[in-house]
């Protein structure tokens, strides 16, 4: 199956569980406990779909509930042959889309920017002088990615990572790598090469590992968004149970 079908698709549930269709079915007939079981399929997936459009943890985490209710509103009208999580995403790309752009709405002032520069609000002056690169945010980032590197550098075979060192980080040229190193300037151009090479695959193998835990979904947070999503149904009648579980 190709990654981008794979990445829409809901968890599978475990033998024995009640069908997609079937839990559609019980919660449009208002029974909570079916619904949570929808919630809980795919909220890491609508909650990263929402973080990535909005930068911040509990905006997106707002977006998801308020996405869930519309689902569950408009879940008579959901045709069951049609993909769930496919919907779902839509909804919630959309609502934090709506999101995004109400704040920008209401934050955006449009200043000339002869005006800006010419002002005399520190706030104002501080975005043209300060390095952006400098923030506590920024350095520790730098910072990890630098360790990376480091480790990665370290990693690579001794004929490979002194060339790399004196080229890449010291930024010698060819030949002066060849004098230090007496070796001829072609092998320092291949060791050179297959250092890069090697260094992009440690990374890219970095890369890969660490993308399945980008903007982690822990148990915490998906308890949150099912109980205020489920009293908030509750509190609309969207629900018929007494004390949803």
């Amino acid at each position: 199956m190709p990654r981008a079908a794979q990445s829409l698709a809901p968890s599978v549930a475990p033998s024995g569980e009640a069908s997609e269709a079937g839990l559609v079915a019980r919660a449009v007939a208002g029974e909570a406990a079916a619904f949570e079981r929808l919630m809980r399929r795919h909220n890491r997936l609508l909650f990263r779909t929402a973080r990535s459009i909005l930068k911040d943890d509990g905006e997106a985490e707002d977006a998801v509930q308020e996405a869930y209710l519309r689902a569950w509103r408009a879940l008579p009208e959901f045709r069951t042959e049609s993909k769930l999580s496919t919907w779902l995403v839509r909804i919630a790309a959309n609502e934090a889309l709506g999101r995004l752009r109400r704040t920008s709405s209401q934050v955006a002032q449009v200043i000339a920017l002869e005006a800006a520069m010419s002002s005399p609000e520190p706030d104002t002056q501080a975005a043209f002088t300060d390095e952006p690169d400098r923030g506590p945010e920024r350095l520790l980032a730098r910072a990890q990615v630098r360790a990376l590197l480091e480790s990665r550098i370290d990693l690579l075979p001794e004929m490979y990572r002194t060339v790399f060192m004196l080229r890449a980080v010291e930024e010698l040229s060819v030949e002066e790598t060849a004098q230090v190193l007496d070796m001829p300037e072609a092998t320092v151009r291949t060791r050179f090469f297959r250092a890069r090479a090697l260094l992009r695959e440690g990374l890219a193998s970095e890369m890969d590992t660490a993308l399945s835990e980008v903007f982690s979904f822990d148990g915490a947070r998906c308890d949150r968004i099912v109980a205020k999503v489920l009293a908030r149904a509750s509190a609309e009648g969207l629900t018929r149970d007494a004390d949803p579980a």
